[in-house]
């Protein structure tokens, strides 16, 4: 955990990692992804 703080790592950071597919794809992982918070 100290080390995630100093580098900066909150608890509140989001972390969003996007590849090579369909956006329709991704817009539904995502909106679950926030549905879940």
């Amino acid at each position: 955990a100290e080390e995630r703080l100093k580098r900066g790592i909150t608890d509140n950071l989001l972390r969003l990692s996007v590849g090579l597919e369909n956006r329709l794809d991704l817009k539904s992982d995502l909106e679950n992804a926030l549905e879940a918070l």
